[in-house]
């Protein structure tokens, strides 16, 4: 499977969906699923029933459902824009991602 663009604690904006233009850090990747946990957005809503002796609370608890990793889009650091990634070698021969917009390093 090929390398994903986008790594933990990455910030990214949401490119589709009715969470479209949301920004959030990513909390989690699913890498078999290729989607992501991001904080703060696709909010759901589960039903829980309570745990035994009291272990867990009834009701109804928000969490985060995963989105597509193709709806997602790295912000850049320095020019704060959605941007693609691409990659680039430093001197000493390290890979490092590079913004596409403005050319610098992620």
């Amino acid at each position: 499977m090929a390398g994903f663009r986008v790594r933990r604690d990455d910030t990214v904006q949401v490119l589709t969906g009715r969470n479209r233009g949301k920004r959030g850090k990513i909390t989690e990747l699913l890498v078999k699923a290729g989607r992501a946990r991001v904080q703060g957005v696709n909010l759901v809503k589960r039903h829980h029933k309570a745990g035994a002796q009291g272990a867990r609370q009834a009701g109804i608890v928000e969490k985060e459902a995963s989105v597509h990793l193709s709806n997602l889009a790295l912000v850049c650091t320095k020019c704060d824009r959605a941007t693609r990634v691409g990659h680039r070698f430093l001197q000493d021969g390290t890979k490092v991602r590079a913004c596409k917009k403005c050319g610098e390093q992620i």
